[in-house]
C-alpha cells in the first residue's frame, strides 16, 4: 500500500447526534429545534475530510455488529473510506456523541466512547501483525490519532516500535481529555492541534495566545505544534520558530467538527508539501468553510 497518500485514522468511529437550537436555552429546559444524525467522531470526520482532500484514509477503530453499526459501516464504505479493520465486537454497542448547541456554541456534550475503550489495542492490531506495519517493519506514513482512547493505550503508542517511524498527527476529543496526550509527547515525529484551553490542560499553564501555546508545546516535546483560539490568530510552531495567521470573519452556522476540518487539511497541505504558512491558511480556510455551513 502506498503510505504517501495513506493516512490511518486512528481513534473514535460513531454517531454524532447533534440538537441545534437558534434562541436562548438554559438548563432544564424544554425547547424546539433541530436534531440530526451523522457519521461522526474525531478520526471518522477527520478521515471523511482527508478523503474529501484526495488521500486514502483507512479507519482504525471499533464499530459493534448492532444495526446502528451495520448502518455506520455502511456509510463509511460509501464515502469511499476503508473499513477493512475496524474491529466488529457482537457484544458491545456502537459509540455516540451527542451535544446540544445553542446560538452555535456548545452548551453541553456527551461521548460514549465505551466501545472504543474496552476493545483496547486490538484496533492498533493491523499495525503491529504486518498486515500495515510491525515491529520489523513500521508504518513509516502519516497516522491520524485522537484522544478518545485509554491514557495507557496512548502511552503503549508513544512508545511502540511499530509507531516509532510515523509522521503522528493527534489531537484530543475534547478539552476534558486533553490531558491523556501528555505520553505522546515523548514520540520523536508527533504535531499536536489543540485548541487554546487544551494547550493550557498539556502544559498546566496559562499562555494568553495561541502562538505563545504552540512555543510551548514545542519546548516541551512536541516536534510540531498547531493551537487554534476560535476567531483570534492561531498558530504553528516547529524547531525554525512560529507563525500565525488571522482567521476570516464568518458567520457561524455550525460547531462540531471544525477542528476535525483544520486538521485535515493542514495534513493534506502539508502532504502536497505546502509552506508552514500556506499549510496554515489552508487549514483556516477550511475550518471557516466548515463553520460557515460547509461539510466535511
Amino acid at each position: 500500500m502506498e503510505q504517501g497518500q495513506t493516512v490511518c485514522c486512528i481513534g473514535s468511529v460513531l454517531w454524532d447526534v447533534i440538537g441545534r437550537r437558534d434562541g436562548d436555552m438554559v438548563a432544564y429546559e424544554d425547547r424546539p429545534g433541530r436534531i440530526t444524525r451523522l457519521p461522526g467522531g474525531v478520526a471518522l470526520n477527520v478521515a471523511m475530510a482527508l478523503q474529501g482532500h484526495g488521500l486514502q484514509p483507512i479507519l482504525l477503530s471499533a464499530v459493534g455488529l448492532d444495526v446502528e453499526g451495520r448502518a455506520l459501516t455502511e456509510a463509511c464504505t460509501e464515502k469511499g473510506l476503508v473499513c477493512d479493520h475496524l474491529i466488529r465486537p457482537d457484544t458491545l454497542p456502537t459509540d455516540h456523541y451527542m451535544a446540544i448547541e445553542v446560538k452555535n456554541e456548545v452548551l453541553a456534550a456527551i461521548a460514549d466512547a465505551h466501545t472504543l475503550e474496552a476493545v483496547g489495542s486490538d484496533i492498533l492490531t493491523p499495525l503491529r501483525d504486518g498486515t500495515l506495519g510491525s515491529a520489523a517493519a513500521p508504518w513509516t506514513g502519516l497516522v491520524a490519532l485522537d484522544g478518545n482512547l485509554t491514557v495507557g493505550l496512548l502511552s503503549e503508542i508513544a512508545h511502540d516500535p511499530c509507531f516509532a517511524e510515523a509522521d503522528l498527527r493527534v489531537a484530543p476529543a475534547s478539552p476534558g481529555k486533553a490531558q491523556r496526550l501528555l505520553p505522546l509527547l515523548e514520540h520523536p515525529g508527533v504535531t499536536f492541534y489543540v485548541n487554546l484551553t487544551e494547550a493550557r490542560l498539556i502544559l498546566d499553564a496559562a499562555p494568553a495566545t495561541a502562538p505563545e501555546a504552540a512555543k510551548a508545546l514545542h519546548a516541551a516535546g512536541a516536534t510540531r505544534a498547531v493551537v487554534t483560539d476560535g476567531a483570534r490568530r492561531a498558530a504553528f510552531a516547529d524547531h525554525s520558530g512560529v507563525i500565525s495567521a488571522q482567521p476570516p470573519a464568518v458567520t457561524v452556522t455550525q460547531v462540531t467538527g471544525a477542528g476535525d476540518c483544520f486538521m485535515a487539511a493542514h495534513i493534506a497541505a502539508d502532504l502536497r508539501g505546502q509552506s508552514p504558512a500556506a499549510a496554515l491558511d489552508a487549514a483556516i480556510a477550511a475550518a471557516a468553510s466548515h463553520v460557515s455551513g460547509g461539510s466535511l
